[in-house]
């Protein structure tokens, strides 16, 4: 059985290196000496159109992988492991893109401005679970008041909304409420002002400035962009759920590990 036919088994069968070494008359030591002996797999994009959807998931504190999926395609053109989510490690992996003969036809992100700052130029889409996520930490799942729960419920409508009629319902939600969020209360001690309702706001400026990207799918019909990130968070939770068995495994036969399952065209890849 070749190392890299073990490093499969050890990740889709949830197996220990000793149970496998068992399988093959040899020593958990022997197995996981092989495994570490695989090379890292690397990307392999394929030239030409492709919409990105680009966003990066941590293993731990200092360790990451930032992954570029093609959800039409269903494979990653592009990963490389990253100590935390910067915009210029956004901009490392669209250069390698562009580099590999990669045409960036749109993006789709979780909705960080210096992410879109990165592919400017590039029609952008914003993840709607991201924005509904945004909404429901600024104003919780059960809202106190009218204006609060009125704006999440719009929120709520977004992934089945039309640009036009989610527009107009927005901006007639601050008409209706415009004085409201312009309240003020005073902190005499400090001898200043703050706004009542900063939460709700905040919310609703969420939802006002990322307007322009919500519905870039809706105008590009052609280019079949997702409006959610959906492809790529569902291969990481699967990612991450094959390597949970294996938790105090080396950094370096993580790495491997992870670069042999981003490599495939889905995860599906043991069989």
């Amino acid at each position: 059985m070749t190392a890299s036919r073990l490093a499969a088994r050890y990740v889709a069968e949830r197996r220990t290196a000793e149970q496998l070494g068992r399988d093959v008359g040899r020593s958990g030591r022997w197995v996981r000496d092989a495994m570490a002996a695989v090379p890292e797999a690397a990307p392999a994009p394929t030239p030409g159109p492709a919409v990105i959807v680009a966003d990066v998931t941590f293993f731990d504190r200092r360790r990451g992988v930032l992954v570029c999926r093609d959800p039409n395609r269903r494979e990653n053109p592009h990963w490389h492991e990253v100590p935390s989510e910067t915009s210029a490690e956004y901009a490392s992996a669209r250069d390698a893109l562009l580099a590999a003969g990669v045409d960036i036809k749109a993006v789709v992100t979780d909705g960080r401005r210096g992410v879109r700052e990165v592919f400017a130029g590039v029609p952008a889409q914003m993840c709607h679970f991201h924005q509904i996520k945004t909404v429901t930490t600024y104003l919780t799942r059960r809202p106190k008041t009218e204006a609060a729960r009125e704006l999440r419920a719009l929120a709520l409508t977004l992934t089945r909304a039309e640009e036009a009629g989610f527009s107009a319902a927005l901006a007639a939600w601050n008409g209706r409420w415009s004085d409201y969020l312009k309240e003020r209360t005073a902190d005499a001690g400090a001898g200043r002002w703050q706004y009542t309702h900063r939460r709700l706001r905040a919310a609703y400026r969420s939802l006002k400035s990322n307007l322009p990207f919500l519905f870039t799918f809706q105008r590009l019909p052609e280019l079949n962009i997702p409006n959610t990130t959906n492809s790529l968070d569902g291969s990481f939770a699967a990612m991450k759920n094959l390597l949970s068995a294996h938790k105090g495994m080396s950094g370096r036969r993580r790495s491997v590990l992870v670069s042999q399952i981003l490599s495939k065209k889905s995860l599906q890849i043991f069989h």
